[in-house]
């Protein structure tokens, strides 16, 4: 019984989540690394890689990160 707790235990360490790409964490989906044009070449966008449930957090940063870089020009 003891040796079977203790190989649940091992096998349970393991568990996290991993993704194949980094782009495809949604933690960094902000990064520049996961931003055009830089992600293009090699096909990593986050829009390329995610589910269409995860579709919504991809177009909400790349719409901050837009408004981020436009100039106010509202006088």
């Amino acid at each position: 019984m003891k040796y079977l707790l203790v190989a649940l235990l091992v096998g349970l360490a393991g568990c996290e989540d991993q993704y194949r790409y980094k782009c495809q964490n949604p933690d960094n989906f902000a990064k520049p690394e996961c931003q055009k044009p830089k992600c293009q070449f090699t096909q990593t966008c986050p829009e390329y890689l995610v589910a269409p449930i995860l579709e919504k957090q991809v177009n909400a940063v790349q719409q901050s990160n837009q408004s981020a870089s436009e100039p106010n020009t509202g006088k």
